[in-house]
């Protein structure tokens, strides 16, 4: 069992730039791959970026690639996502996940935890 709490999510200017980390819970963080996952009001929930369990394999959605950044500290049971060069369009709750999936995987009911989600409203 994972238990995931997100934080780190705000308001921001376009431009700008902010860090989302996630906690989590339990002994055995460091078996689970972890993703990020972004909803926007009135669209489906979407795949940003994902990290393999030893940090070592990181995947993006096209969407963000060049602009945001996944890692991960295991001894601090933390994933992180640092988001640079923030765009309206990256308005969405952000929620981070874990799963026992051996490789990389964008396919959100692939993930067995999820965490409750953290707000980030860019303006324009």
């Amino acid at each position: 069992q994972v238990q995931l709490v997100e934080s780190g999510g705000g308001l921001v200017q376009a431009g700008g730039s902010l860090r989302l980390s996630c906690a989590a819970s339990g002994r055995t963080f460091s078996s689970y791959a972890m993703g990020w996952f972004r909803q926007a009001p009135g669209k489906e929930r979407e795949f940003v970026a994902d990290i393999s369990w030893s940090g070592g394999s990181t995947y993006y959605a096209d969407s963000v690639k060049g602009r945001f950044t996944i890692s991960r500290d295991n001894a601090k049971n933390t994933v992180y996502l640092q988001m640079n060069s923030l765009k309206p369009e990256d308005t969405a709750v952000y929620y981070c996940a874990a799963t026992t999936s051996v490789v990389v995987t964008t396919t959100a009911s692939d993930y067995d935890y999820w965490g409750q989600g953290t707000q980030v409203t860019v303006s324009s």
